[in-house]
């Protein structure tokens, strides 16, 4: 059957990437889903210092890139902009259906990764796409020589911000929340760029009527609410794990909704494995990919075990 798979991956970050490449180099018919673009949150990182082997640092969209000729020329069969509608993982041959079509699987590692955070303020639903952005590298060139806002205080924020400071006029951080967690390094980086300013206070709204206009927040030393004018603003508060429709299978999640696994990578369904940020692990790069070849490795020992049996 021509839908019918050794290992089907859901997920095409580091870790549905790297379980791709490994279950297809040691002989899995391997098919990867993907529902955006190839590599999620990492393909839009401007600059990677911490991947081994890379001492000079690499983009994230070159280093997705590389991943994915890799697992191609393993002859990994992948798929993106392929949506995930429905999937049945009780029986031992696991359904997933896509708009395109049904496929058939042995075994199945959901690697979908995060979702934006939200900040569930006044302003941005209504001005999603029309100054309200989630994706710096996606978005970023369209403020070139404007103002813009970056509204987070982890690693995230920090590297948008400083990507944003190489285009935009001038960027603010607002922090959001009162505790930095960003990595001493990028807040060094980021307090040498001359249009970058960082202020520690909470956003209140989002303003405007058919694009953004403005933003208003308050300071955490003070309080005194005040409003400051921008094109754009980019919310940068990390993500959540997409496990909704892999929850509704019978998978167990806990209180956050990151998927339980075992250190095999397995979930409590039998040839069901997950790996990277959807099980909220290190939320690297690196950790992903770890666990993404640590998953294809032993979703390849079960179903080697099937077939013998």
């Amino acid at each position: 059957m021509d839908n019918m798979y050794d290992i089907i991956i859901i997920g095409g970050g580091p870790a549905g990437l790297s379980a791709a490449i490994y279950t297809a180099r040691i002989g899995m018919k391997t098919l990867l889903l993907e529902g955006q673009w190839y590599g999620g949150r990492a393909a839009t990182a401007p600059d990677v210092w911490n991947y081994p082997g890379f001492p000079e640092g690499i983009t994230g969209s070159e280093l997705i890139d590389l991943m994915v000729k890799q697992g191609e020329r393993f002859g990994a069969e992948m798929k993106y902009a392929t949506e995930v509608m429905n999937l049945e993982f009780k029986e031992p041959t696991k359904k997933v259906v896509t708009r395109e079509g049904t496929y058939l699987g042995k075994a199945v590692i959901v690697a979908t990764g995060t979702q934006s955070k939200k900040l569930q303020l006044p302003g941005e639903t209504e001005l999603i796409g029309r100054g309200v952005s989630y994706c710096p590298m996606c978005d970023g060139p369209l403020y070139k020589g404007l103002r813009v806002a970056v509204i987070g205080s982890g690693n995230e924020a920090f590297e948008d911000a400083f990507y944003l400071a190489g285009l935009a006029d001038t960027v603010l951080l607002l922090t959001h929340l009162p505790e930095i967690t960003v990595n001493q390094a990028l807040l060094n980086e980021a307090k040498e760029k001359s249009n970058l300013v960082i202020e520690e206070g909470k956003l209140e709204t989002i303003n405007g009527e058919q694009v953004v206009t403005s933003i208003t927040y308050s300071l955490f030393d003070n309080e005194v609410k005040q409003e400051k004018s921008v094109d754009g603003v980019f919310v940068s508060l990390g993500g959540v794990p997409m496990t909704a429709l892999v929850k509704k299978t019978g998978v167990h999640v806990d209180e956050r909704g990151c998927i339980k696994v075992t250190r095999q990578q397995l979930t409590n369904l039998d040839g069901v494995f997950a790996a990277g940020d959807c099980t909220c692990g290190g939320m690297q790069i690196i950790t992903a990919a770890g666990e993404g070849a640590m998953a294809g490795i032993n979703a390849y020992v079960y179903v080697k075990k099937q077939k013998s049996n």
